[in-house]
């Protein structure tokens, strides 16, 4: 496999005070990841400054006005070429909209970057429990945000009495326009970070917290776990080429819950066996050519609420093996996916 994978870039999108800076410390708090992070200076960004200092590896920060108001080859893209350069080794990259950006212009902005070494890492739209249907959605055609979203973060669920009706009202507004949108509930936009981009975890070798470890577990000793949402995941392994219609049947529709997939893959074609990276975040797909060697397959899946029998039903099926190589539609299904200098 390439030393180097295509960097996830987040945008991060919600209405001034629904807590997009609040999930925003939250992960940069408790993730085990090198973190670049785009701050747009127009709008209410309260980014805790130990954070900058400690946990952002290379800030790089957008002023003069909203993102999704800067032209496709602008600052943007000039602070996406910084943050993936190789040598930085981010993990992901996080886009930070003012409260006024349009999370229908921001996905199209960084899904069709032009930057090499990045990819796009899905649309988190911050929800306010208490306030959305007064101020945000009141009625009528669901809204185009909704449309954008790949996850939708209904937080602030402490502020209602309602919290379980108000996420259930959520849920079922954004899926009159997008089904594929995950949707989850939070208190001070607390979201596992895993659900977001790859994360180690935090124990080191002795099994032994940090003091830093040790703070975080103890300010969330009084969180309510409830609101807390911690990712689930299941990994299924195999080896041999495995029929690229049948993966690409999983990376379109993959199984209820499942936010995030990733792995490694072997697709017998008629001269050789090709490994392929797969990372999939919603409805994006992204597949890149990995290294040749021995066809071992794996797949992750990632979500909350997952039915993990089904889930690793469909994860086994996919990874089945097989012998014939893969016929010419089926490639062409795959190669539709394929990108990034493969």
């Amino acid at each position: 496999m390439p030393a180097f994978q295509p960097i996830p870039v987040i945008a991060l999108t919600g209405y001034l005070g629904a807590g997009k800076t609040s999930l925003l410390n939250h992960v940069l708090r408790t993730s085990q990841a090198r973190i670049g992070v785009v701050i747009n200076d127009f709008g209410d960004i309260n980014v805790d400054a130990g954070l900058v200092s400690g946990q952002i590896d290379e800030p790089a920060s957008i002023a003069g006005g909203c993102i999704c108001c800067l032209p496709e080859d602008g600052e943007l893209d000039a602070a996406l070429a910084k943050l993936a350069d190789p040598r930085l080794q981010l993990d992901a990259i996080i886009v930070e909209a003012s409260g006024l950006a349009d999370p229908v212009a921001i996905a199209r902005i960084v899904g069709f970057s032009g930057v090499d070494g990045v990819r796009d890492g899905g649309v988190i739209d911050v929800v306010d429990a208490a306030m959305h249907f007064d101020t945000v959605d009141q009625g009528g055609d669901p809204l185009a945000r909704y449309g954008a979203a790949t996850l939708v973060v209904v937080n602030k669920l402490d502020q209602t009495a309602e919290s379980d009706d108000v996420l259930e009202r959520v849920k079922a507004r954004v899926r009159e326009r997008n089904a594929r949108a995950h949707v989850v509930g939070a208190v001070g936009g607390r979201v596992d970070p895993a659900l977001l981009y790859d994360v180690v975890a935090a124990r080191d070798d002795s099994g032994q917290l940090s003091f830093r470890d040790m703070l975080i577990e103890s300010a969330d000793d009084h969180d309510d776990v409830h609101h807390h949402v911690h990712a689930e995941s299941v990994t299924v392994t195999s080896e041999g080429g495995i029929d690229a219609d049948t993966l690409i049947d999983l990376l379109e529709n993959p199984p209820t819950g499942v936010y995030r997939l990733k792995g490694t893959v072997a697709v017998r074609h008629r001269r050789s066996m090709r490994a392929y990276v797969v990372n999939v975040v919603g409805p994006a797909v992204h597949l890149a050519r990995a290294a040749t060697g021995a066809p071992t397959n794996a797949l992750v899946a990632i979500g909350t609420g997952l039915d993990t029998a089904e889930v690793r039903h469909r994860l086994t099926s996919t990874l089945r093996p097989v012998e014939d190589p893969v016929p010419a539609a089926a490639l062409r299904r795959l190669q539709r996916y394929i990108g990034y200098g493969s």
